[in-house]
């Protein structure tokens, strides 16, 4: 019989023992979980669908049969579904195609493995693009003083990192497995409170930047879905399990946009 090559070998010795599959991996949130569960000893699968090949697996999440096909053949401990339409406007033109996402997806991985439900604000971090997150979208405004922009002042927002999202996506899988009695709805968000305008405004002195042509606009919106006045969570739940975890929106914003700051002179006064 041949001898299996040692740096199989060893490969195969390597691979940790629970399992996790992450759904919409390409996506902002899915990229922050499955390196958070990579990191800390987990064999984690992603699967997407457009943009999957070739690092994770493509999978239609509408198509019933191909969603039981990858969960039965990987026999994941955890399903972490990050898959979503998250736009709050694209949601209430389009319903048809949301719901299809939203709902018929979740349920076709519902009818696989129980499930418990985390509700999360409005998130921000390591970008491809600045439109990934409706934070980060709001650099260019920011950097581009020499025209005025309205910010939207009257919204109670909460921006959270994705990297603590997916920090507590783990910690939450792993009490879990070790007390199945964890279930239901649970909460979490960053503890800053802010409005648009007062982001954008924390945006520009993270990099040094003028804010003086940014400005706030105090009435309610009148275009566009709508969204609640305080988009406040409680996350006591969470807190109560010893789950958890926060960045400063400082510091996160500024990790997580440095790499599109137009004006290269500001990266030597800000980064060294």
């Amino acid at each position: 019989m041949p001898e299996m090559p040692e740096d199989m070998e060893q490969e195969e010795v390597n691979v940790p023992s629970r399992r996790v599959l992450i759904t919409g991996a390409t996506g902002l949130l899915g990229r922050a979980v499955y390196k958070e569960f990579k990191q800390n000893n987990w064999h984690a699968v992603g699967c997407g669908f457009r943009r999957a090949r070739p690092k994770f697996e493509q999978v239609n999440l509408l198509d019933s049969d191909a969603v039981h096909h990858i969960i039965h053949d990987f026999q994941p401990h955890v399903i972490v579904h990050c898959a979503a339409e998250r736009r709050p406007d694209i949601v209430e033109n389009q319903p048809d195609a949301a719901s299809q996402l939203n709902v018929e997806a979740s349920r076709n991985l519902a009818k696989e493995a129980g499930a418990a439900v985390l509700r999360i604000p409005v998130l921000y971090g390591e970008v491809e693009r600045l439109e990934e997150s409706a934070v980060t979208i709001m650099f260019d405004k920011v950097q581009f003083s020499n025209k005025s922009a309205n910010m939207d002042h009257w919204q109670q927002r909460f921006p959270t990192h994705v990297k603590d999202v997916a920090t507590v996506c783990r910690q939450l899988s792993e009490k879990r497995m070790l007390d199945p009695s964890i279930k239901g709805t649970f909460h979490w968000s960053g503890s800053e409170q802010m409005t648009k305008y007062e982001m954008a405004c924390a945006i520009a002195d993270a990099f040094n930047l003028p804010s003086s042509h940014l400005r706030p606009i105090t009435d309610s919106p009148v275009l566009g879905a709508q969204r609640p006045r305080n988009a406040q969570l409680d996350c006591s739940r969470l807190e109560t399990l010893g789950i958890g975890q926060r960045t400063s929106f400082r510091i996160g914003i500024k990790e997580s946009l440095w790499p599109f700051l137009i004006d290269k002179r500001w990266r030597q006064t800000v980064f060294h």
